[in-house]
């Protein structure tokens, strides 16, 4: 078996494993495996601009048997390479042994992303995935598990808005970069994004940058003295469902007021609606739980360490609650 980086000739091959395991999802029909394909990335992402690619594939005889995906985000206009990856995708073809395949690709991957000055590798993979004991036994461990909630038609309360909320602002990306901070367990903010620098290469979208008149997309905050909740709602396009996205520091009533306020934002869509939050996010799941919504999938999310580096400790953005 050769293992090497992929070329344009293999697109063509890579994309044909792609839609094959596209189309076994749809035959199977669970309504886990329709929204699982549609928070993963597709081969539409290659090769972006913004975006580091590293793609290789397992070779028979001349034939392209697997592949393996990982991608990175820039730190803004820097030319550097990017330090962290996401693995997005590992698929072998079928009729092919992927109990040598898979594990090859990962090893690969690993070794490849080393040489190039990456630190980490990430991956995210549901419960009990046939693929989870090939990431685990190359060195991938759990940090954290991801709670995908989803309603088909989601119940909307008129209620008020919660006191100090307002649309986001430019300059609120270090605001919300505290409040994450808050919110999230050290062992996973130093894991993801232990400064500001690294925070904004991995959820570029949290920057406090206005959206343009007539997006899809709205993002408000709630503003206390400190940020103490924020929501972005991304509306649905198309066959993708509604997106709510949430921060909030676990405080009654607000998450019950931030869900009725993200819900508000799409009371003009009868399309579905699905949130991703972490297992520390307990309190903003039971209140969507509350509104219509149900666990549709348990997500692992998994980390490897390619570099040991010494977590620098950011002054003033020291996580404490009140």
């Amino acid at each position: 078996m050769k293992l090497r980086a992929a070329g344009l000739l293999d697109l063509a091959r890579i994309e044909e494993m792609h839609r094959s395991a596209d189309k076994s999802l749809n035959e199977a029909e669970p309504p886990a495996a329709r929204l699982w394909s549609l928070l993963s990335s597709t081969l539409s992402a290659f090769l972006p601009l913004s975006q580091e690619t590293l793609i290789y594939v397992a070779e028979v005889g001349g034939k392209v048997v697997g592949y393996v995906q990982a991608s990175g985000q820039q730190r803004g206009l820097e030319v550097t390479r990017p330090k962290v990856l996401q693995v997005l995708n590992l698929q072998v073809a079928e009729g092919s042994d992927s109990d040598e395949v898979a594990p090859a690709l990962v090893e690969h991957l690993c070794n490849q992303a080393l040489e190039r000055g990456v630190h980490r590798l990430f991956v995210r993979l549901p419960e009990r995935d046939a693929l989870l004991p090939v990431f685990r036994l190359r060195g991938f461990r759990q940090y954290a598990t991801e709670v995908v909630v989803y309603a088909e038609k989601p119940s909307h309360r008129l209620a008020a808005s919660p006191e100090g909320a307002r649309q986001v602002r430019r300059g609120d990306g270090r605001r919300l970069y505290q409040l994450y901070r808050k919110v999230t367990p050290q062992g996973v903010s130093q894991l993801e994004a232990p400064t500001y620098r690294d925070w904004r290469a991995l959820h570029g979208e949290w920057t406090g940058r206005l959206a343009p008149r007539g997006s899809n997309k709205e993002e408000v905050v709630v503003d206390r003295v400190e940020l103490v909740g924020w929501v972005k709602v991304e509306r649905s396009s198309g066959a993708r469902p509604s997106t709510l996205s949430f921060l909030a520091m676990p405080e009654r009533p607000l998450p019950e007021e931030l869900v009725d306020l993200g819900l508000s934002l799409l009371v003009n869509t009868d399309a579905p609606a699905w949130s991703s939050l972490r297992h520390y996010d307990s309190h903003m799941i039971d209140a969507l739980r509350g509104r219509g919504f149900s666990v549709l999938l348990t997500q692992l999310l998994l980390v490897k360490e390619l570099a040991v580096r010494v977590p620098v400790r950011e002054k003033g953005l020291v996580p404490s609650y009140g």
